[in-house]
């Protein structure tokens, strides 16, 4: 290769690792470059990325119901019921969790908007206080949609956004405990907007509660991958995170255990339930999800921690729909 070809070469490499770089910016992901306009860094803070699953729940939550129907007012509450879950309560989570874990930043991540110095305290506040009000009203909005007697979709926000707050602020701060606090995060990911799009088209009953609380120790599991890019903060700031009390390997073989048994398990009810089909289908979702465990996440849990949750989750969140989807039949 000529050296003009070489520079063009690298040249081309730089312009794509930019590229990259942006796109984690906009997401709200490890490896961001620094954004400089307000409206990209205060998606920066939001984290789309972390809004997925939280929409998925809705969908489950929808099927899980029996009662959604392919119209398109339907489609609409839906997708209000998403905004509400997603862009709303948990960018005001993720917002608010950044917010409370600058000191940590610092360490780990320093080119995050609020240890980098480029948006204002007072304007991060602001941003945290019109996420959490605008997802309250938008529940209270869903509830008057769906004639709701009791305003379950505003108690379910309101719930949900209490946990979220506890979960990053002193004194309580879940996350300084690994197991409660990953617990906690697990179960808004999972089991909030699962009741969220259950509720909205159905109604809402204690085997559906009692099922999604269950199936969030698997989302745990989930919950327990996000330690490892941050262990060194937290070990320097006292904070128990599993990698942290357990060590990196040990830590790992808990996240996928609790994956896998607790995605297992449901796929055992829904054979106790005689849905058979949908058993078949949720249990063979997981054997590539234990390949890719074995292939990314127990060989280089801190290397390999992205690279593992774009190959093997998909098909926890395909199992979780599944899962939805046989409870919808059944009911």
């Amino acid at each position: 290769m000529t050296e003009i070809e070489n520079k063009d070469y690298t040249k081309v490499e730089l312009d794509r690792d930019d590229k990259g770089s942006k796109a984690r910016q906009l997401l709200g992901m490890k490896g961001a470059t620094t954004a400089k306009n307000i409206w990209q860094i205060r998606l920066q803070l939001m984290k789309p990325i972390t809004w997925i699953p939280l929409i998925w729940g809705v969908v489950c939550g929808a099927a899980s119901s029996g009662g959604y129907v392919w119209s398109f007012e339907d489609f609409l509450m839906a997708l209000t019921c998403m905004l509400m879950s997603g862009p709303l309560l948990a960018g005001y989570t993720q917002t608010m969790n950044d917010f409370y874990d600058r000191d940590i930043d610092a360490i780990n991540e320093p080119y995050r908007p609020i240890p980098s110095g480029i948006i204002s305290i007072p304007q991060v506040v602001t941003q945290i206080l019109f996420l959490l009000f605008g997802g309250i009203a938008v529940a209270y909005g869903l509830d008057m949609w769906a004639n709701h007697e009791f305003p379950i979709l505003t108690c379910l926000a309101v719930g949900g956004s209490f946990v979220s707050y506890i979960y990053s602020a002193p004194p309580l701060k879940l996350k300084q405990n690994g197991w409660l606090g990953n617990y906690a995060l697990g179960s808004s990911y999972i089991a909030l907007p699962w009741w969220a799009g259950h509720a909205l088209f159905g109604e809402l009953n204690w085997t559906i509660v009692i099922l999604t609380l269950i199936y969030s120790m698997a989302g745990l599991g989930i919950a327990v991958v996000n330690d490892f890019k941050s262990v060194e903060g937290d070990r320097q700031l006292g904070l128990k995170s599993l990698p942290v009390m357990f060590g990196i390997t040990t830590a790992a073989w808990i996240c996928v255990i609790m994956i896998d048994v607790f995605q297992i398990g449901m796929g055992a009810y829904l054979i106790y339930l005689n849905q058979n089909l949908y058993a078949t289908i949720l249990l063979l979702l997981v054997i590539p999800q234990i390949t890719f465990q074995d292939m990314y996440f127990l060989r280089d849990p801190l290397k390999n921690d992205v690279k593992y949750q774009a190959s093997a989750q998909p098909f926890l969140v395909l199992g979780m729909l599944v899962m939805g989807l046989a409870l919808g039949h059944s009911v």
